[in-house]
């Protein structure tokens, strides 16, 4: 049963009068193009392209798992659909690196090569393969976490470790070692890789941004201790910067997977590590993010923007956000209050809009919006009814919307017609 609203959901900015402002494009209705019996997500984080170059194919992942986390060696299909042919999905490979939010970060290197996480001799690793005829060419020597624009290198993170502290998000096993009883450790934190030989380089530990974030603290009769970590990394369009969030708990519980509120610190770091700089002011945090795609270093951010900000009292209230590195004082807020959501932000291969999706609200529909940058001007793109199936965290499934690099059309994962699949959605170009 097709379970899609589309009524209102924000109220539309004031228009700056007399000024010439680009017009919306024209989205067309979603469309499934994967489908039953089993379930299909987009087999990598939102923002990510998920077309092959030439637009034929799309890269996604197929399981028959829904209530519960993968377990260490769970594998799951992963697959191509081909969209000039019936939306047919054609099985290339398993893995068992894999969940509901990043899926397996897989990642198109050309028309004929994918990769994507896996398992290989009991490590986290990435696999690089031609999925036409499966045969792996490389098995690189960590996982990704983020790749370049022009796919030649790569950033790793630990895996195990953020399995333990966000398993939403980590991967299950002992693939890594998660460093567990050590809080800052100085081995660990971001690495770069090669995507053609495997060269790795630890660029920047965990230890290193300890100085600039919060300290967690041991908490009496709680199990695991306090851990920092660094997770959610991306390159900006040129290659030159990396984003990433830095976090720390004062507790795990590695049975229930249960974790108190994590502080975040969100940073920027050049790509050979040095040139570190926080984002934001003291207890900004900061959750979803994306760069600009002209090159420049240009983010859109989603943040608390509160100076006296304090989760254990009053919860997060996100707003959203644009700043350039080097100008993080030159902070500019978006949509005047009307936005404060916690959005997966993702600019428009133009620049000029940015598309946003955020999580169930009460009636249990996650609104997606079409925000004009120049004005803020706000244009509602739906409403997406979620299944209670769907609604607890560690299987929930976000929009984690995505523009073809063309901009002509958009992908999502949604469960609103009662089972998880990937859609589309066209688009009209301006006039």
């Amino acid at each position: 049963m097709k379970m899609l609203a589309s009524g209102a959901l924000l109220l539309l900015s004031s228009v700056a009068r007399g000024e010439t402002r680009t017009p919306f494009p024209t989205w067309h209705a979603p469309r499934a193009v994967t489908q039953g019996p089993h379930e299909h997500l987009l087999a990598s984080y939102f923002a990510i392209d998920s077309w092959s170059p030439d637009k034929r194919y799309m890269l996604v992942l197929e399981t028959d798992l829904n209530g519960r986390l993968p377990e260490a060696g769970e594998r799951c299909t992963i697959g191509v659909v081909d969209l000039a042919d019936g939306n047919r999905f054609i099985p290339v490979s398993t893995t068992a690196c894999w969940n509901f939010q990043e899926a397996a970060m897989g990642h198109w290197v050309d028309n004929d090569t994918i990769l994507f996480n896996d398992v290989r001799d009991g490590r986290f690793r990435t696999v690089v393969m031609d999925w036409r005829t499966k045969r792996e060419i490389r098995v690189l020597p960590h996982p990704v976490s983020a790749v370049s624009e022009d796919r030649t290198w790569a950033v790793s993170i630990n895996y195990a470790r953020l399995s333990l502290l966000r398993p939403d998000y980590g991967y299950a096993g002992p693939g890594q070692d998660p460093r567990e009883t050590e809080p800052w450790p100085t081995d660990d934190g971001l690495w770069t890789m090669d995507l053609r030989t495997g060269a790795s380089k630890l660029i920047l530990s965990v230890a290193d941004t300890r100085s600039q974030m919060p300290q967690p603290t041991r908490v009496a009769g709680k199990p695991g201790q306090p851990l920092a970590y660094h997770c959610h990394t991306a390159i900006s369009k040129d290659g030159a910067k990396i984003f990433f969030l830095a976090r720390s708990v004062d507790w795990f519980d590695k049975v229930t997977h249960k974790v108190p509120y994590w502080r975040t610190t969100s940073f920027t770091v050049n790509r050979d590590g040095t040139g570190l700089r926080r984002c934001f002011a003291d207890n900004w945090e900061g959750s979803h993010f994306n760069w600009a795609p002209d090159g420049s270093h240009r983010l859109l951010v989603t943040a608390t923007c509160r100076d006296d900000y304090d989760p254990k009292v009053t919860g997060r209230a996100w707003s959203l956000v644009e700043f350039e590195v080097g100008k993080e004082r030159d902070v500019r807020r978006i949509g005047a209050g009307i936005l404060d959501l916690d959005w997966h932000c993702v600019y428009s291969p133009d620049g000029k809009f940015m598309s946003g999706e955020t999580y169930w609200n009460g009636y249990n529909e996650r609104p997606w919006v079409l925000v004009r940058l120049a004005d803020g001007l706000t244009m509602p793109m739906g409403s997406f009814y979620v299944p209670k199936a769907y609604r607890q965290t560690y299987w929930r499934c976000d929009l984690h919307a995505r523009f073809r690099p063309d901009g002509r059309q958009v992908a999502f994962n949604s469960v609103h017609e009662g089972s998880r699949q990937v859609y589309v959605r066209d688009i009209d170009p301006t006039p």
